[in-house]
């Protein structure tokens, strides 16, 4: 395959998830409609991005007060510390799931980072002592490996997931 014609595919690939990303719930007709592309070609595109691991599936983005919950951003600084073998199996086999799930909060986001802090979690939780719990528990369940937590209530969404929130004008409460 040549260059210009790999080139064209990763375009096209990309226009598929762009049209994906503005609202997965639409139907492939829809999708296709606002590619250029044929039913087909944009299925064939889906298929192999999800093959690829490009793709790893789709959500509702709701909002979390309307169903009485409060959105939380826990933002972690690890220790200059070697990490063990067993500490890392820990978060490899993501037990802070397992512990998250007894206390009732869900996790909506769990990502390493480079900069000031290393790994940021975001989840929903009923209230702020519901939250308060995961943060002691990560401090026991990570004991050598935190240097210091930070936890922030989300207020409000201006965009989440690339969609821009329909009640942001809301935000004129905040300012």
């Amino acid at each position: 395959m040549s260059k210009s014609s790999r080139d064209q595919i990763d375009q096209d690939e990309k226009k598929v998830l762009s049209e994906l990303v503005k609202n997965s719930n639409e139907n492939i007709e829809t999708i296709a409609k606002h590619c250029g592309f044929s039913r087909q070609k944009t299925w064939r595109f889906i298929k192999q991005l999800k093959a690829k691991g490009m793709l790893w599936g789709y959500t509702a983005i709701f909002d979390e007060e309307k169903i009485g919950l409060t959105h939380f951003i826990l933002m972690i600084q690890k220790t200059t510390k070697q990490v063990e073998k067993a500490t890392a199996d820990k978060i490899i086999l993501r037990k802070i799931e397992d512990l998250s799930e007894k206390l009732g909060i869900a996790i909506e986001s769990s990502f390493y980072v480079h900069g000031d802090y290393d790994w940021v979690i975001t989840f929903t939780s009923m209230d702020i002592k519901h939250a308060k719990k995961i943060y002691d528990s990560l401090i026991i369940l990570y004991p050598d490996v935190i240097k210091k937590i930070t936890m922030m209530q989300t207020l409000m969404f201006i965009r989440k997931q690339y969609i821009l929130n329909p009640d942001r004008k809301k935000l004129k409460d905040f300012l």
